[in-house]
């Protein structure tokens, strides 16, 4: 049977209320005050960042490139020694700030106590609320065409060839909100555990504030197309049969906030620059620990789960906490090391909790990173964002006299190579094994088209690699004129 679900009579394209945007947020961490202060917006106009990946098995190779751990051993957790840490300015709260050259952040103890508790995206709406400065947000109404659109795309949401850019556009930024709301309902998952509307219809709200949407790869967007790619692992039938509703619910959930309140820097710049966060999780799974404890403090801020045994609502922050942690980069050999040894000896049981909660954690893995999966059209795209991320990553780096991180310089990579490497120690191993596991049409066509993607980045290096050192070439000839490198436009 069929449930429909009254919706609060709140349009997707409503403005946050102020009171949201002022409330106390995700997480507070204890930490000095000079630890929170903003550089000069002259200085970090534009944001930098990267995803996080990084690993010490000495079988993979691309994964160490794509984020050096040996940073783990050069850099000690004593806070004391932040006073002397030449790169205290870079505070990711704060690269992608555009405010005006001539304002400066109040000096009122009142802004010191709420951005020290506030979430960092929402830190910078509610530092604009105090100081006075209005929101430069253009308000958009959807018409009946737009939102019929969009529920026409939701009756194939479980196609893989779901254009998430498209549903995005559809309802006017607010896919994530939308589709896991959908997706919810469609299981019956609202009435099931008893969710009110008001507190689940906020903290969606909540969560994709959150995302930085001014990051290229790490927002709101690839949030909203990793939980639209579990609902396909969900739907395949080793899952299907097999899944309770609780694990049904926790892995949508753990979708939709895997990658919560993301800064747009990877690991080992957070650690280099000994950035507090890193000192906090001591330099372990730093931001997936930050994703976690950031949807945990939503969901008790709230009160989601509020009207269950405090029990069962601590075991549910627990295993979505184990769901998110799954997801750092830096375990991909473990994790597929021990679903190939299940694989293996046939020994994976989905009647026994613990099977399950592991099948969930990588089904999640998959999601997160099945870009090479998707048709060219969407994959493209997607490889152009998560490249443009390493790349500003890498801006930043050299704007601040910092190693470069590899695979963070525009001038002597290309979206192509990056592309052909991730597939091939990262992705394709990972997925060959799914393919073992769940042996459906899905498995094959995911390894289909990253087959073909393959073979179109590959047919297009000799041109992006002329590209590449026609850029390089130019640069050299600006230096040479003594035009300063960071004058340069992202």
């Amino acid at each position: 049977m069929e449930v429909c679900y009254q919706l609060p009579v709140l349009p997707l394209d409503r403005p946050v209320p102020k009171h949201v945007l002022s409330r106390r947020g995700a997480i507070s961490f204890s930490s000095s005050s000079s630890l929170f202060g903003a550089p000069d917006p002259r200085q970090l106009s534009q944001r930098r960042g990267a995803i996080s990946y990084d690993s010490s098995d000495q079988t993979a190779l691309y994964i160490r490139m794509l984020g050096d751990v040996r940073v783990r051993s050069q850099v000690g957790f004593e806070p004391e020694r932040r006073s002397s840490h030449p790169y205290l300015c870079i505070d990711f709260r704060t690269l992608h700030t555009r405010l005006s050259c001539g304002s400066s952040p109040a000096d009122s103890g009142t802004e010191k106590r709420v951005h020290r508790l506030l979430s960092f995206q929402r830190y910078l709406h509610s530092s604009r609320l105090l100081r006075g400065i209005p929101q430069q947000i253009p308000l958009h109404i959807l018409d009946e065409d737009y939102s019929g659109q969009a529920r026409c795309m939701l009756e194939k949401v479980g196609s893989w060839n779901f254009d998430i850019f498209l549903f995005d556009k559809l309802t006017n930024g607010n896919s994530l909100i939308t589709l896991t709301l959908h997706l919810l309902n469609q299981y019956g998952l609202v009435d099931l555990f008893q969710l009110d509307m008001v507190k689940l219809w906020r903290f969606l709200v909540l969560v994709q504030e959150d995302y930085h949407n001014d990051n290229p790869y790490h927002n709101s967007v690839h949030a909203a197309d990793v939980t639209q790619a579990m609902y396909c692992y969900l739907q395949e039938p080793m899952l299907s049969k097999s899944l309770t509703s609780y694990d049904i619910l926790l892995g949508l959930l753990a979708a939709a906030t895997h990658d919560l309140d993301h800064p747009g820097v990877n690991q080992p710049f957070l650690i280099k620059t000994d950035h507090y966060l890193a000192t906090l999780y001591r330099n372990t799974s730093v931001l997936e620990n930050h994703h976690w404890k950031s949807a945990v403090g939503l969901l008790r801020e709230t009160g989601l789960f509020s009207h269950l045994p405090p029990e069962d609502s601590m075991n549910m922050e627990r295993e979505l906490g184990s769901l998110i942690l799954a997801t750092d980069i830096s375990r991909q050999n473990d994790y597929l090391s021990r679903f190939r040894t299940h694989l293996d000896q046939e020994s994976l049981c989905l009647s026994n909790a613990s099977h399950r909660h592991f099948v969930l954690q990588m089904a999640l893995k998959c999601a997160d990173i099945c870009n090479p999966c998707r048709p060219w059209e969407l994959s493209k795209q997607w490889s152009e964002k998560v490249t443009e991320e390493f790349f500003e990553q890498g801006d930043i780096e050299k704007k601040h006299k910092l190693q470069v991180s590899p695979l963070c310089d525009r001038e002597t990579n290309t979206v192509g190579n990056i592309q052909i490497g991730f597939m091939t120690y990262v992705a394709e191993p990972l997925f060959g094994e799914w393919a073992r596991f769940s042996d459906t049409r899905l498995s094959q066509t995911m390894l289909g088209h990253m087959g073909l993607n393959k073979a179109s980045w590959g047919g297009l290096q000799p041109e992006q690699t002329a590209i590449s050192e026609e850029t390089e070439t130019s640069a050299r000839g600006s230096r040479s004129k003594g035009i300063p490198q960071g004058s340069r436009k992202s």
